[in-house]
């Protein structure tokens, strides 16, 4: 069965989730949307996203700066057809919801979010670990994703409150914290520090920091940086038998290295205790296969196979909420954050 689909915003993502599309071989693409006309693009191309619905698609996808996201969400729902959205699911909870609620009145159409990271090779074989019961217990997990701001840092619409939302913590962070999520749960006890360090005339984060606790006693600590320099992805859990730890993030990009599972199981002396620095034993992997494996989980919801499991509205709502938390954990962040994107209204209506 062959499904039809129109893409809105035909940059990067959109491109990245056409070739995917391509490869699983269920899917058509008809017409794409951007803000400028690419004469390159061999299939028919709109400017206004109303306009892709002059090819009746069964399946919108959308790749979308954060505020655009829920107009268009809702609208694809409204008009029967089911939606691919990429991450931040809008810029706050409160656009999720509203999501939701235009999901619940369509239910049988399938509304899915690309938090593709669920799905690397490297996380899927730690959460299989965890789930197996042989690491025992979670007592702890550490997060870093940092990377270089870059050139055009400051006139990225990323870092526009009024287009996404917040600064490095909801567009790359928010990766580490859905996977935390994955992990444990849901947070009940959030502490955060929020800083503008080096990009000071930008009204966003550069580096957040947050200390988290479930309910249960599982602690995390992430660490959201647009000024590592470096790019870096490492995820670590602990349990009571051992560590696994994911170096490295398969990307479009490239520039976070080959994703290196290391997993070590806790050897005991002859008193009961672990000794330090147990064996331990890697796995690589080279080639990235979330892509692939989304656009194959979408198109067997919507065929009936099966319900989405990774991207849900409800995973979108709990990481949406969890962001929320960190921000306003740290209360000098909250109120500077306030009258920086004031400021910034009054220069621009100025």
């Amino acid at each position: 069965m062959k499904l039809s689909v129109a893409i809105v915003g035909y940059g990067k993502m959109g491109r990245i989730r056409h070739q995917a599309m391509e490869r699983h071989g269920g899917f058509e693409v008809v017409a794409v949307c951007d803000t400028q006309i690419d004469p390159e693009v061999t299939i028919p191309m709109v400017t206004d996203p109303l306009k892709i619905y002059d090819y009746n698609p069964d399946v919108v996808v959308c790749s979308i700066p954060n505020v655009m996201v829920p107009d268009v969400v809702c609208d694809a729902l409204s008009r029967g057809k089911h939606v691919f959205s990429e991450k931040p699911p809008g810029r706050s909870s409160q656009d999720v919801r509203r999501m939701q609620r235009a999901e619940a009145q369509n239910p049988a159409l399938v509304l899915k979010f690309g938090f593709n990271h669920r799905v690397h090779d490297a996380i899927q074989e730690a959460k299989k670990l965890v789930d197996a019961g042989i690491m025992g217990d979670l007592y702890f997990m550490r997060g870093v994703y940092g990377k270089a701001g870059g050139p055009s840092y400051a006139q990225n619409w990323r870092n526009n409150p009024e287009q996404s939302g917040g600064g490095i913590l909801i567009d790359q962070g928010i990766h580490m914290l859905d996977l935390f999520l994955m992990f444990a749960g849901r947070f009940s006890n959030v502490q955060s520090i929020v800083q503008r360090k080096f990009w000071t005339e930008v009204p966003v984060e550069d580096n957040a920091f947050a200390l988290m606790k479930t309910e249960t006693g599982i602690v995390a600590s992430v660490h959201s940086s647009a000024t590592q320099w470096q790019h870096t992805f490492r995820l670590e859990l602990y349990m009571r038998n051992g560590f696994i730890s994911v170096d490295g993030i398969l990307s479009a990009s490239g520039s976070y290295g080959t994703e290196v599972l290391t997993v070590a199981l806790n050897r005991m002396d002859k008193d009961g205790n672990p000794t330090p620095n147990p064996e331990s034993q890697e796995t690589r992997f080279t080639q990235d296969q979330s892509w692939d494996k989304e656009a194959a989980e979408f198109y067997d919801a919507i065929i009936g196979t099966r319900p989405v499991r990774y991207g849900t509205s409800t995973q979108a709502l709990d990481v949406m909420e969890l962001v929320e938390d960190i921000y306003a954990a740290d209360p000098e962040w909250t109120s500077d954050l306030k009258a920086r994107t004031l400021q910034v209204a009054d220069e621009r209506s100025a």
